[in-house]
């Protein structure tokens, strides 16, 4: 578990946590930053609206009460400072043309020289109001609205407002604390939840990790556990299956290894024990005999060789095929030829029902030659004395379909699926490598054919396969009838019977 640790170096856990957790902590900074600022941006314009309205409130009232006397007007002023009713709030300022506070309703004036930017900017505002918002000398934060009342022979130029914004500054930093709290919050959220969510993905591909690289030590024996029936269960299923699979074509890999070893076993031990036969005899006929029993069994260690290379060359796709114009027939028929005194020698009946002609077929005369004989071989192999192989060609919907049925042993149910694969063999006690269908169907497919079967156990087994036919041009008709006429004088059951 040593480099698997899920806060390792290279651990998913890590991974999520510095880059979604990352991505959605920076997300929520952002936010929570955009939130203070509004939510500040908010309360200060409302306090200011509230000045304002106080401010205009205030002057509208002084506006109001311009008498007759410009004493009165001054004296109006100052009294309406003195007795502000909010000064609790809000402290009310009178500023004379001079640019100076000459009175105020707290009673206490300012400190002398104080920049007034709100006065300043006041003055230079159309509407004649300004406001601003500064730190006070004792640090405290306020913020002051000023307006011009500024009338002829008054010796006042403005009023101005301030209050404190330590309440809502107080407000603001209650609010950033609740937002902060619920980021935090939100986070912990996540993190918990997601390193409950991470581990649950985390220890199963611990655990398929661990199990398939036994699977690539060869040990097939144990089986990863399903948890749930999400992606990561397909997962588990699939490379359990994939498991199985590979654990069965270990089991036909080394059924093929130790049935080719015997095979081959066979044939060498029969060479080797003629031929040392031989080189201590004087008989012909045991010489005779002997050569041909070495001829035979060189042919069968030919064949199994070419088998192996065949596949060999399916595997690397480097299977090359002659295509050409040939007769299927011919090669059939050669084919039976060739075992016609196999299945003598063996009690079993050999019945080739050969047609009067068949179309052409575009294809690798030696490679169909080679089907055939695999096929006929198996038939033959497969049965017993006594049983019957058949073969038969015909043409049906512009397709060569080619027969090759027998009586023997038949094959199971459950190994009928299989047979086609590299390796199986359905019937351990008889010769074979276990790889001569899987090549056949290989070349059959590759002339755009098809290779089924279909088999009985105790019953027996028929082969078809078919091939495409060739266009041909329709001969006439008195051709058509010479050729019948020629291919027909041969008698029937010398041409289509090859019994025991």
């Amino acid at each position: 578990m040593g480099r698997y640790n899920r806060f390792g170096k290279n651990s998913i856990t890590k991974h999520w946590l510095w880059n979604s957790l990352s991505v959605v902590t920076l997300m929520l900074i952002i936010i929570e930053v955009l939130l203070v600022v509004v939510i500040r941006n908010y309360y200060y314009s409302s306090v200011k609206q509230y000045v304002t309205s106080k401010m205009n409130v205030v002057t509208s009232s002084i506006m109001r009460s311009h008498g007759e006397s410009e004493i009165n007007y001054n004296a109006e002023i100052r009294s309406l400072v003195e007795g502000y009713a909010e000064k609790e709030k809000i402290e009310l300022m009178a500023i004379k043309i001079n640019g100076q506070i000459d009175v105020t309703s707290s009673g206490f004036l300012p400190v002398e020289n104080m920049e007034m930017l709100d006065y300043q900017d006041a003055k230079k505002a159309s509407n004649g109001i300004a406001s601003h918002i500064f730190d006070l000398p004792t640090g405290e934060k306020v913020i002051a609205v000023s307006s011009m009342i500024s009338n002829k022979g008054s010796e006042y130029d403005a009023l101005r407002m301030i209050t404190s914004m330590k309440n809502i500054d107080k407000q603001i930093l209650i609010m950033t604390i609740i937002i902060t709290g619920v980021v935090i919050c939100i986070i912990l959220i996540m993190f918990f939840s997601g390193r409950f969510f991470i581990r649950s993905i985390v220890y199963p591909v611990i655990s398929i990790g661990q199990i398939t690289r036994k699977f690539a030590k060869g040990d097939f024996t144990e089986r990863i556990e399903k948890t749930s029936d999400d992606e990561l269960g397909e997962l588990c299923d699939s490379i359990n299956y994939m498991a199985q699979e590979l654990s069965n074509t270990e089991a036909m890999k080394n059924e093929f290894i130790s049935s080719i070893s015997h095979e081959l076993r066979t044939p060498l031990t029969a060479i080797k024990g003629w031929s040392e036969t031989l080189t201590t005899i004087n008989d012909r006929e045991t010489f005779i005999k002997g050569m041909r029993v070495i001829t035979s069994e060189t042919e069968r260690l030919s064949q199994m060789v070419e088998e192996l290379l065949d596949f060999s060359r399916i595997q690397d796709n480097r299977l090359t095929l002659i295509m050409d114009t040939i007769d299927i027939l011919a090669e059939l028929t050669e084919t039976v030829l060739i075992y016609q005194e196999r299945a003598r020698a063996l009690g079993i009946t050999l019945n080739y029902y050969e047609p009067v002609m068949l179309p052409f077929v575009l294809g690798d005369k030696n490679r169909l030659r080679q089907v055939f004989i695999n096929i006929v071989d198996n038939a033959i192999k497969y049965s017993d004395k006594g049983d019957t192989v058949s073969i038969e060609a015909y043409e049906q919907d512009n397709e060569i379909c080619i027969s090759i049925s027998d009586t023997g042993i038949g094959i199971s149910k459950e190994d009928l699926p299989k047979v086609k694969t590299k390796f199986f063999k359905a019937n351990q006690t008889r010769r074979g490598s276990g790889i001569g269908l899987a090549v056949a169907d290989e070349i059959i497919s590759r002339h755009n054919g098809t290779l089924t079967i279909n088999s009985e156990e105790g019953i027996g087994t028929t082969v078809m396969i078919t091939l495409p036919c060739i266009e041909q041009k329709k001969e006439p008709d008195n051709q058509e009838t010479v050729n019948i006429e020629l291919i027909s004088s041969e008698p029937l059951d010398e041409r289509n019977n090859i019994n025991e």
